[in-house]
């Protein structure tokens, strides 16, 4: 919430911990997972559209291959921006809308991977906006954020005035605009202040418009 950075003395990945957790919370960390695949690992992407099924299975080999991906797509971006004054901030790929999603449904409603795959397909959906991608580059990031068992809409419960109020308290505004990670194409991340009133007003209506048959308070109830 503070955006403090406190290194790590060590980090201990142990597979066999992924165990204790329910199947909720595994397809939230696969969120994170897909991030990566999204913004800058062609290969991981591809690897995920082949074997998302394995990872929601728990498949050893595919968790450990998940997991190993992930930590070197993240160490190459810290290591390039420890303190996120620049690229560090492509890891917020649907990190705005997530934030604004948990603060407006009440943290815990909403898991945080949950949140952030939401807020990665109104990413996708406000860079096709842009004209930066087209149509079949918002699908495929779709496609494969549903395969993985995760919500693709926003919350019905939540309108466009929410949304735009609890995004301005983020902490990723600057100068008083948002900055968000959007996509220029599949694995080509940027980061930007540019959007106008109306394209994320639009974005968020649309969203809502297209889950409000589906979108509950609580996404695991129709998944």
């Amino acid at each position: 919430m503070i955006g403090a950075f406190h290194q790590p003395r060590c980090v201990i990945a142990d597979t066999d911990t992924l165990s204790t957790l329910d199947d909720r919370q595994l397809r939230a960390g696969i969120a994170e997972v897909i991030k990566y695949g999204v913004i800058r690992d062609t290969d991981l992407f591809l690897w995920l559209e082949d074997n998302i099924p394995q990872l929601l299975a728990r498949d050893p080999q595919a968790l450990a291959y998940a997991i190993e991906r992930s930590c070197v797509n993240k160490a190459e971006i810290v290591a390039q921006d420890e303190l996120e004054s620049g690229s560090r901030a492509l890891l917020n790929l649907g990190h705005t809308f997530g934030h604004a999603i948990e603060a407006g449904m009440g943290y815990g409603t909403w898991l945080h991977g949950e949140a952030v795959a939401a807020g990665m397909v109104m990413a996708a959906r406000l860079s096709q906006q842009l004209g930066w991608i087209d149509s079949a580059v918002t699908e495929r990031v779709i496609r494969l954020i549903q395969r993985a068992q995760l919500p693709i809409h926003c919350p019905a419960e939540m309108d466009t005035q929410q949304f735009l109020n609890l995004m301005a308290v983020d902490k990723k505004v600057q100068r008083g605009k948002i900055r968000f990670v959007l996509l220029r194409g599949l694995h080509d991340a940027v980061i930007t202040d540019e959007v106008s009133a109306t394209q994320l007003s639009r974005t968020i209506e649309l969203c809502r418009e297209v889950g409000t048959e589906s979108a509950t308070s609580t996404p695991a109830k129709h998944l």
